[in-house]
């Protein structure tokens, strides 16, 4: 067996605790699937006297900076998250030679040009496949699998505090307050929300999912972003009503061009959405993720489990060791980014997309005439049309065929200004087949 290797560790929370749980536990295992020992040869945190079970307390230390350029270490696992410090020693462990492992979305998807570039540059490894969907090995197939196919569109859950939230109102009929607060009481939510209930966690990794799946840069600022708490009851109703579920969806795909194979662009957006429930993502319950992937020769692939947590994300993590490991060991390193295709990200409005719409109107007559011809003037065609109840309880249901996301919305507000028109009472995206 070959020399061992020395990992620094970076944060030791949740998931870094696991980490070493999980190298402790099974270091015979890792030890033979590498072909060298795997040894802890620091952790670095901020609270050195905070009790934590099972790590060594001569193992920590406060001076990060010295740990990740020390010579005898060959790996830096990165487990503490934001975009400071952590971008900066990242990259000054690649400098000085070191593979690193991260399980850092925000950063990778504010910034992870930067670190690309200095893997490249330094020769060092640098995987990450715990960023998104915790355990689900997905990135490593988009990356590698995957590599010589062209993918079309990657439709994912990929938060499983929303994913709960949206499954216990259409379920169990409970608020959006109500769910979420159930949530944070079993641990599935922050008792500061908003990263998830707003969709920003979702869109880091919607960024990071689409770089890969299109070879294009793509950050999180390129991504349009809508979060799940203006999801009403009446949005749910509406859902069971055309026999589809309410989810927050991550979609990036590929915009099709007269010529040329890459496209014109890609679409890249968060949002709550209709799904049929025949549609296999309609069935992931409580805060489990999956990812939809169609690609042109493999066809239609979807990974589901468990996309947070500290062991499962720990897992990935452990993945990403023995696989970065191995290549140290072997003096191979593994595959670099590329971001060739260089495709313009596409603004929300020129998405395609289709709308339900329920509109609450007058009770008197030509009122579907009046409001099919808003939907002539923009251009969307309908789909179907029903009436909810009678008299002043009267309500029009509308769903569109597939149109411009501008002109949909352009439509919806020339509705509000219509005078039959009291109320526009909901308004969701439908995905999925028409």
């Amino acid at each position: 067996m070959k020399p061992g290797l020395r990992v620094a560790l970076l944060g030791c929370g949740v998931v870094g605790t696991e980490v070493v749980r999980l190298l402790n536990e099974q270091a015979d295992d890792l030890a033979a699937r590498v072909g060298a020992p795997l040894e802890l040869a620091g952790i670095a945190v901020r609270r050195p006297d905070r009790v934590r079970d099972g790590v060594a307390r001569e193992l920590l230390t406060t001076d990060a900076q010295t740990l990740v350029t020390r010579d005898d270490v060959d790996i830096v696992i990165e487990v503490i998250g934001g975009i400071e410090p952590a971008r900066s020693l990242m990259l000054e462990a690649m400098k000085s030679g070191k593979s690193v492992i991260t399980a850092n979305k925000a950063l990778l998807a504010e910034d992870g040009a930067t670190l690309f570039a200095a893997a490249r540059e330094y020769g060092a490894d640098l995987y990450y496949e715990a960023s998104v969907a915790g355990a689900i090995p997905l990135l490593r197939p988009l990356r590698e699998s995957l590599v010589g196919d062209h993918v079309h569109r990657v439709l994912g859950i990929v938060n499983g505090t929303t994913n709960y939230v949206l499954d216990q109102m259409d379920t169990n009929g409970a608020g959006f307050n109500e769910a979420l607060e159930e949530a944070q009481s079993l641990g599935y939510a922050e008792a500061d929300p908003t990263a998830d209930v707003e969709g920003f966690d979702a869109a880091a990794k919607a960024a990071i999912l689409a770089q890969l799946a299109f070879h294009t840069p793509v950050t999180a600022a390129d991504v349009h972003r809508e979060g799940i708490t203006e999801v009403s009851a009446a949005d749910v109703a509406g859902a069971k009503g055309m026999d589809c579920v309410v989810k927050l969806l991550a979609i990036c795909e590929r915009v099709p061009s007269e010529g040329g194979r890459n496209g014109r662009g890609v679409s890249v957006r968060v949002y709550p959405a209709m799904i049929p429930r025949s549609h296999p993502l309609a069935s992931v319950r409580e805060a489990y993720n999956a990812v939809f992937v169609e690609a042109e020769s493999a066809g239609s692939l979807m990974f589901y489990g468990a996309g947070a947590g500290g062991a499962p994300t720990a897992s990935a993590v452990l993945g990403d060791l023995v696989a970065v490991a191995r290549n140290v060991a072997g003096g191979t390193p593994g595959p670099v980014e590329v971001t060739y295709a260089k495709l313009p990200v596409l603004p929300m409005g020129e998405t395609v997309t289709r709308y339900y719409i329920q509109v609450d109107v007058t009770d008197e007559a030509g009122v579907l005439a009046t409001v099919a011809e808003e939907f002539a003037r923009h251009g969307v065609s309908i789909q179907a049309v029903r009436q909810v109840g009678l008299g002043e309880e009267a309500q029009l249901v509308v769903v569109t065929h597939r149109a411009p996301d501008a002109a949909l919305a352009a439509t919806v507000a020339g509705l509000r200004d219509l005078d039959i028109v009291r109320e526009v009472t909901s308004v969701m995206r439908v995905e999925g087949e028409e």
